[in-house]
């Protein structure tokens, strides 16, 4: 990206482009189904950022735009630039790598390809945050802003450069439904951690952070307690 070429590097930078012999060996299959499938990849981001704070914000089931804001380590601006890129991750730098990944967020689909989006981020360590603009693929804008450490990433109008695929994303109701049930998963999965979902303003789960029986029953309710059983 020609973008790139404006920005020195620096040793924060924890994102690498992979050569293309090492993304070719590792290629992965998974697409962006529905909105469902973007909250997963970008709450497992943030997790992997060590987020002690997710909210997930939705519109229109996910379709007009899905928003996940963490409170992780958050990239430098280099990064910020350098993620959008092609077979870029801080996951691994080998194929290797693969077989001693601890992280979760991995490979597949690019957002970028499917959606636009709105990043904004900043590093504990940086004085002043950075939001990046993603359409048709390619970077539009840049510049820096006033922003708490951590990041945000609203994707918006999903498949709208795909109509034949946005034609395939059901009702609301049940896209609702598909992103509740990968919310919990996450929720379920990472109790030490507060989530939260708003969906049309609406809070729909306010999870404290917790141990995993109070999360499982916060999130199924009073009634589950007595059906538990720890081991």
């Amino acid at each position: 990206m020609e973008i790139l070429k404006k920005y020195p590097k620096v040793d924060m930078s924890i994102i690498t482009q992979l050569p293309k012999s090492v993304a070719n060996q590792i290629a992965a299959g998974e697409v962006i189904q529905r909105p469902s499938s973007i909250i997963k990849e970008l709450i497992e981001n943030s997790i992997d950022a060590n987020a002690k704070n997710i909210k997930v914000i939705i519109k229109d089931a996910g379709k007009q735009s899905v928003t996940v804001i963490d409170d992780g380590i958050g990239m430098t601006k280099e990064d910020a630039i350098k993620c959008f890129g092609r077979h870029s991750t801080s996951k691994l730098s080998k194929a290797e790598d693969l077989f001693k990944i601890k992280t979760m967020g991995f490979r597949g689909e690019a957002l970028i390809f499917v959606s636009e989006i709105i990043l904004k981020t900043k590093t504990e360590s940086d004085n002043i945050g950075q939001q990046v603009l993603v359409k048709d693929s390619k970077i539009v804008d840049q510049k820096e802003i006033s922003f708490q450490k951590g990041t945000s990433i609203n994707a918006k109008n999903l498949f709208y450069n795909i109509p034949a695929r946005r034609n395939f994303l059901k009702s609301n109701n049940l896209e609702i439904k598909y992103i509740i049930d990968e919310f919990i998963r996450c929720a379920i999965a990472h109790p030490e951690i507060s989530f939260s979902l708003i969906n049309e303003e609406n809070e729909m789960y306010k999870l404290k952070s917790s141990n995993l029986k109070k999360r499982i029953i916060s999130v199924f309710k009073k009634s589950y307690e007595k059906n538990l059983i720890e081991c």
